[in-house]
């Protein structure tokens, strides 16, 4: 284990090199929600070492580019947004521009930056956060640029100071990495080989959020499922819940592989801490394309799943995630695909192309469907879904939720709020006397494909 607190004489060194300069940071965040924690950690150590946030990056003196490399897609935005701190840079030389996260991880990346990105001061794979102060203090005194690859060695950091994004809701990265190496995915490549925190660190920090006001605590991983430290991930969950205070669990992401009726029977026990969702990833509802995948599960197993999940918490929501267009994939194989989504109704279905990723075995691999195929693939299962997702829909109109305060709506009139319900579903609402962070009652009356509609008239939808 690295201790932030062996950090400290760095961080205090850049405190004194700061003092009195107003110097300003900003942190952007790509992918996943463990970037979103990883960055919650970066704005913590930042904050520590006397930088102040900057509201945009063109104000700032220091800026983290925190990286996505699971497609081509995520990647090429990234360098298009590094391609506007060149700017950035010619009125600020002192600017710092770090990268960080996945794309850190790929040897042909930081090789580009170094290269052709010549403001890019160094690069941190995502398990070297702890070298933060140590790459920012030769930066501020000696000007050295550093790529450091392959440095890794497996140790989990704890004890960095945090700055959350709100007060209500938390991100606790409970493990790191990932040992399943699906043949299409970078993530075992860029993050290393599975490590889990202790359980009294992940319990410890859950409390202290609890006593902090915050509602919502997600736990985090690229297979919670595989957690192992001296207890496994259904103890872990349930010794949460067992926690007093007034919140709710989620936990993301599960490998079907990997779900326990152990954990199953814990969702059903503690359902007023245990959120009723369950993200759980298909990928592909073929089994010739699931064994190409390396998935190691199967149809008939990943639907046998979600009858245990349902069967142990009947109001459950489930979510999912397809790839269209792995190489190979035929017709018969998409209808495979749209039949699971057919009998196991999810609520919601994140679709994607598939994206070659250097490195990965499947990004040697031919045969991959025409752009067109796959266009009229996707199109098909959206509509399929749509219809799906609203019928999971409306039973909630009529109904009574306990909902989560998240902000005032991004789309409609002032004095309209938008939450979640414990099952997830986005809920929109007008009320002029709520807080955002507060667990309210509101009655639906009215439910779309993707969110639904709800209103507040008497006290008896106040929170109890």
């Amino acid at each position: 284990m690295i201790d932030y607190k062996m950090l400290l004489p760095e961080i205090s060194r850049i405190r004194e090199l700061n003092y009195g300069k107003g110097r300003t940071a900003f942190v952007m965040t790509f992918g996943c929600q463990q970037n979103e924690a990883d960055s919650e950690r970066v704005r913590g150590m930042l904050t520590d070492m006397g930088y102040t946030m900057a509201e945009d990056y063109s104000d700032a003196d220091i800026i983290v580019v925190n990286t996505c490399a699971i497609r081509a897609h995520a990647e090429d935005k990234a360098l298009s947004v590094l391609g506007n701190f060149k700017a950035v840079k010619a009125k600020n030389p002192e600017l710092i521009v770090c990268v960080i996260g996945c794309m850190a991880s790929e040897p042909h990346i930081v090789e580009l930056l170094k290269t052709k990105f010549h403001y890019v001061s160094f690069t941190l794979e995502p398990n070297m956060l702890h070298k933060l102060p140590e790459a920012i203090l030769a930066k501020l005194e000696d000007n050295r640029r550093s790529f450091i690859l392959g440095m890794d060695n497996g140790e989990i950091f704890e004890g960095a100071p945090i700055q959350r994004m709100n007060a209500h809701r938390a991100w606790v990265s409970i493990m790191y990495g990932c040992n399943n190496f699906c043949s299409y995915c970078i993530v075992p490549y860029t993050r290393g080989r599975e490590r889990s925190r202790d359980s009294a660190s992940v319990i410890d920090e859950c409390r202290a959020l609890i006593k902090d006001g915050v509602k919502e605590i997600t736990l985090l991983g690229q297979n919670v499922n595989s957690y192992k430290s001296d207890v496994d991930f259904a103890t872990l969950v349930e010794r949460i819940a067992s926690l007093e205070g007034d919140f709710i669990i989620r936990f993301m992401t599960s490998n079907p592989k990997d779900v326990s009726d152990r954990l199953i029977e814990v969702m059903g026990k503690y359902t007023s801490k245990v959120a009723p969702y369950f993200h759980l990833p298909l990928q592909s509802g073929s089994n010739r394309i699931l064994k190409a995948m390396n998935r190691k599960y199967t149809k008939e197993s990943f639907l046998d799943i979600v009858d245990k999940l349902r069967g142990a918490v009947p109001q459950i929501a489930l979510s999912t995630d397809v790839i269209l267009g792995f190489p190979g994939e035929d017709e018969s194989d998409f209808l495979d695909t749209l039949d699971v989504l057919r009998r196991a109704r999810f609520d919601l279905v994140y679709s994607f192309r598939f994206s070659p990723r250097e490195g990965t075995p499947a990004a040697k691999m031919d045969n991959m469907p025409p752009p067109d195929v796959v266009d009229d693939r996707m199109e098909r299962l959206l509509k399929m879904q749509d219809e799906i997702s609203y019928e999971c829909n409306l039973p909630y109109v009529g109904r009574v939720e306990r909902v989560l305060v998240d902000a005032i709506s991004k789309k409609s009139e002032l004095g309209t709020y938008s939450a979640r319900t414990a099952s997830n579903k986005l809920v929109h609402f007008a009320a002029n006397d709520v807080r955002i962070g507060e667990f309210i009652n509101v009655e639906i009356v009215k439910a779309g494909a993707f969110d639904l509609i709800g209103k507040i008239e008497s006290e008896e939808y106040k929170n109890d």
